[in-house]
């Protein structure tokens, strides 16, 4: 497993922040549980976001931002680097977006995309 580092490699908005924080408590996360951010096969566009609480595994870099433990796995970073995820909490639409500089291509839904 890898050590903790400072130098995430994506950007979590001040919404997104706050949002995780208020899942993690009302869910009662334990410590030992980080946010699991990466990237899947599948999708509309092929490939879709992973974003959710679960433990460290093996081949996993761990960063914090802002008193969030993140994890994601080293293979990912490719497809993740420069990645803003934000809370969006409006009329149009509520929930976690991703604003992904290295996506060729998304899907209408945001959840997916190509590189």
């Amino acid at each position: 497993m890898s050590i903790a580092t400072d130098t995430a490699p994506l950007k979590l908005t001040e919404g997104a922040i706050k949002e995780l924080k208020k899942l993690r408590e009302q869910q009662e996360i334990t410590d030992d549980f980080g946010l699991r951010v990466g990237v899947e096969g599948g999708g509309c566009a092929g490939m879709n976001y992973i974003l959710g609480f679960d433990q460290k595994k093996d081949g996993d870099t761990e960063y914090h931002i802002d008193g969030i433990k993140i994890f994601m796995n080293k293979a990912h970073g490719l497809y993740l680097a420069g990645m803003e995820i934000d809370f969006q909490n409006g009329l149009n639409a509520r929930g976690f977006t991703f604003n992904n500089p290295n996506a060729t291509s998304t899907c209408g839904c945001g959840t997916s995309f190509s590189a």
